[in-house]
């Protein structure tokens, strides 16, 4: 065991000398005092409340003998009862066992409680257990680990009056001072309960495992602590999977980038060498890559060879609603700056600007590579506008402008990258038209986007940004705008849409919508998104319509689209 005093070399094999160490130890303890060693920051009237229903009653230590005759002379060699009595030790043989992966009947363990004075008289023991290790039986290695790591050596502590409340109170007392369940058992020998512990960070004596002891049959207490130890093991599980999260966002932007779902549709079946010269790659490496997709469900191991999933296939280029744009852009620019995010929150200006050096709009302007990228991941979040054209003041346009000699209806797109969203209205809808309001270097590609579709001969082109949002317009779209800019830019969109819309005009808007409690929610997800890169955030429905009514708009209602997103229906007020 770990040396409780510091005459004993650490780790030392001579099991007479742990032995003696052990007992001195014991024999100089007060409760009160190591009980405020062992749990730091225990005083005042919570230790006098813990002396009062537990009292010091071992110190543990594990040794080796050859048989039960050399083990007695230990004991005698050490001041201790040779003749105390020897039983089965079934929780720590079930540890041994579980530890070195050996057969529990394959060992010999026995627990012997020699007693001994404290410093007032009182009755304690050295609590001995002693794994028999016959010369030959090649329990030696276990012998020598367990001397090494000292895994059962502890202290304990005995519950004075060990009914089921107190036993509860006196758990959660040690847990709230920071020490971890770790196990326990019922010892039908004896009918006791023992509750182990690691001790806290701080203790200031040199155990490191704590147990508290009950007489009787208290399995049902046992099941809750037992319950305690899972569920904090579970929790650092979960843990491990949040902070290993980031490689999941590059393994797919790692497939996304070599094309790693295109090379598996075409070669249907192939292994991992073929793949490999597909692609490009490291055979093992990509083995590797391929072993953690098909755990997180992007392909699955079939016996016909790798596939890929309905998920990985929307990393294919070719997918309807393909989102391997997104994945390259959020494991590209956006996970960069996002290694800025302490700064974001110590600052409150985005991680972006800090790591490049101007906001992201100015920074994908300068880069027509990067800049088409996020056109694209902006359509790859295109399933949000799939029940958007069913809106009943976009189907209500449509029907006035289908009256024989009624006039024309608009749609004006603002902001609307390269009308994917425009389009679907106008596709829903052949008596409507559009304008699409967009940065000239946006509408080139929209163009292209448009050519060749139902839209073609139906829509308008207007370079400009909001400022020049047009004034003859009879439905208004802002898509995923808002949820970029600070409140006061946003005002300012806004005011630019009241002062173009005319009286009987409907502003649409499409956005992340907060939820007021603690629900999960992808907003809240994009919300610190959106602060990390472009200074905006995602909000709640009272919020925007707070900044609605500021700028002479009313919030009418609002409702649900798909991937978190909602419609906001506005008019002017």
């Amino acid at each position: 065991m770990t040396t409780p005093t510091t005459t004993i070399a650490p780790n030392e094999a001579d099991d007479a000398t742990r032995l003696s160490a052990t007992a001195a130890f014991v024999r100089e303890q007060d409760t009160s005092v190591l009980l405020s060693r062992v749990l730091p920051g225990l005083d005042g009237p919570e230790l006098r409340a813990l002396t009062d229903r537990c009292r010091f009653a071992h110190a543990a230590v594990l040794v080796f003998p050859p048989d039960e005759h050399t083990l007695r002379k230990r004991l005698a060699a050490c001041g201790l009862n040779a003749d105390a009595v020897a039983q089965p030790s079934v929780v720590v043989r079930d540890r041994l066992a579980a530890r070195h992966g050996r057969a529990a009947a394959d060992l010999d363990v026995r627990i012997l409680r020699p007693t001994l004075s404290g410093p007032g008289g009182e009755r304690r023991a050295v609590e001995v257990f002693a794994l028999t290790v016959p010369p030959g039986s090649g329990l030696a290695g276990i012998a020598a680990l367990e001397r090494r790591r000292d895994h059962e050596a502890h202290l304990a502590f005995e519950a004075t009056r060990p009914d089921p409340l107190v036993l509860r109170g006196l758990l959660a007392s040690f847990v709230r001072l920071g020490a971890v369940a770790d196990g326990g058992g019922h010892n039908p020998h004896e009918d006791g309960t023992v509750f182990y512990f690691t001790a806290p960070s701080g203790t200031k004596t040199p155990y490191r495992r704590l147990e508290l002891y009950a007489s009787g049959d208290h399995r049902d207490v046992l099941a809750e602590h037992l319950a305690s130890r899972q569920e904090e093991q579970r929790s650092a599980e979960t843990l491990l999977r949040l902070l290993t999260g980031a490689w999941t966002t590059q393994a797919l932007a790692t497939c996304a980038q070599l094309r790693l779902p295109e090379a598996i549709d075409e070669h249907p079946g192939a292994d991992v060498d073929v793949l490999a010269e597909a692609v490009g790659a490291h055979r093992d490496s990509l083995a590797t890559l391929l072993r953690y997709l098909a755990m997180v469900g992007v392909v699955s191991r079939t016996p016909q060879g790798l596939r890929l999933t309905r998920v990985g296939e929307l990393l294919t280029a070719r997918a309807r609603g393909s989102m391997r744009p997104l994945a390259l852009m959020y494991g590209g620019p956006f996970y960069q700056s996002f290694a800025h995010l302490v700064h974001t929150v110590r600052t409150g200006q985005p991680g972006f600007e800090h790591l490049y050096g101007e906001n992201h709009f100015d920074h994908f302007a300068r880069d027509p590579e990067l800049a088409t990228l996020f056109d694209a991941s902006m359509v790859s979040s295109a399933p949000i506008f799939d029940v958007l054209p069913t809106h009943p003041v976009l189907t209500a346009a449509a029907s006035a402008a289908g009256v024989p000699g009624a006039r024309a209806r608009t749609v004006v797109d603002i902001a609307g990258g390269t009308g994917e969203l425009l389009l679907r209205v106008l596709t829903a809808h052949p008596t409507l038209r559009g304008v699409l309001l967009e940065r000239p270097q946006v509408l080139a590609a929209a163009r292209t986007r448009l050519a060749a579709t139902a839209a073609e001969g139906r829509c308008d082109y207007r370079p400009g940004d909001f400022a020049d949002v047009p004034p003859d317009g009879d439905v208004y779209l802002l898509s995923r705008v808002l949820h970029d800019w600070d409140d006061d830019r946003c005002r300012s969109i806004l005011r630019h849409c009241a002062d173009a819309m005319p009286p009987h005009a409907d502003l649409l808007v499409v956005e992340r919508l907060l939820p007021t409690d603690a629900t999960p929610s992808l907003a809240t997800a994009w919300d610190l998104h959106m602060m990390c890169n472009t200074g905006g955030r995602e909000r709640t429905a009272d919020h925007y319509a707070r900044l609605l009514a500021e700028c002479g708009l009313q919030l009418l209602g609002h409702t649900p689209l798909s991937l978190g997103a909602s419609t906001l229906h506005i008019r002017r007020a």
